[in-house]
């Protein structure tokens, strides 16, 4: 009897998850997100193979996913095999002509068609594409000024093939999506002479979302979301309440370019931003179909 009554409530307890779900399934219907992919959600095998069946969910219930993933791990691994040293600057790698090539083929390469195969294994039908593809992302080279005790200086540093977008093309997007297709985008992009850069992957999610003007703009990271002075989650943030954050020292660190690349892509088009912490499983879903997710949303008022 025990058997029979735990068996009658896992139905009953499901309907009403998919009860509560359905005014959110409403609100995102044949809506385009996009998901900055990357950190412990990237490199751990219980994560990866829920994000996979996240975004083959998504599809499946009529979102338009849009996956744009990192891989610096990866890079790294395969720079030391092949003896080649990296240096890094305010967290960017500093990339010469040998290096751009490993990264392209590890970023466009390998990585790429893990991440998609991870979906497709799922059950959707994800394709891998890099921002060289169908000129996708045309980028530029990337300029940032030396720091010194914390302050700007007039001083540029060399980054070597670190770009950042100048442009966003989304008809490839758009044609895959309509297709039934899930784009999966490596962050590589090509200036207008030919010139390849690495650009870093939560810069590139920002200008594609904005771009597409997304519903969402997901950023899976490595924290909660942006922390209040007492160490507490922030559920939500108008741009302004953000710019405020950034100049007051409350938002510091590493979390200032992921608050900025949010503010980018709210300007640029996108609907919102989520920071939302990718070591919860299921985080996208969480944040898209539940009443509070698991992260800090940015809005533009």
């Amino acid at each position: 009897m025990t058997g029979t009554g735990s068996a009658d409530q896992d139905p009953q307890a499901r309907a009403e998850v998919l009860a509560r779900a359905l005014p959110y399934l409403r609100r995102y219907a044949g809506d385009t997100v996009v998901v900055k992919y990357g950190g412990s959600a990237m490199v751990d095998t219980t994560l990866s193979t829920a994000f996979g069946h996240d975004i083959a969910l998504l599809k499946q219930v009529g979102v338009n996913p849009v996956v744009v993933h990192g891989g610096g791990p990866q890079i790294s691994a395969m720079l030391r095999r092949l003896q080649i040293e990296s240096t890094f600057i305010d967290g960017l790698r500093v990339t010469d002509a040998a290096m751009i090539d490993v990264i392209e083929m590890v970023l466009g390469g390998k990585v790429n068609k893990q991440v998609a195969g991870l979906i497709n294994r799922a059950g959707a039908l994800a394709v891998g594409i890099s921002g060289l593809d169908g000129g996708l992302i045309t980028a530029r080279r990337l300029h940032r000024r030396a720091r010194e005790n914390g302050v700007e200086t007039d001083r540029l540093l060399d980054l070597g093939f670190v770009g950042e977008p100048e442009r966003i093309d989304p008809r490839v997007i758009y044609a895959l999506s309509g297709s039934g297709l899930i784009p999966v985008i490596a962050p590589i992009g090509s200036s207008a002479s030919g010139e390849t850069y690495n650009i870093n992957a939560d810069t590139a999610a920002g200008a594609i979302a904005g771009a597409v003007n997304a519903s969402r703009l997901l950023m899976l990271t490595d924290v909660p979301g942006v922390l209040d002075g007492n160490g507490k989650l922030i559920p939500e943030l108008t741009a302004e309440d953000a710019r405020r954050g950034i100049a007051s020292g409350m938002i510091s660190g590493g979390m200032i370019p992921k608050v900025e690349t949010c503010l980018e892509a709210v300007r640029a088009g996108a609907k919102a931003a989520v920071i939302l912490d990718g070591r919860v499983q299921h985080a996208c879903l969480l944040e898209l179909f539940t009443e509070a997710g698991p992260g800090t949303l940015i809005r533009s008022a």
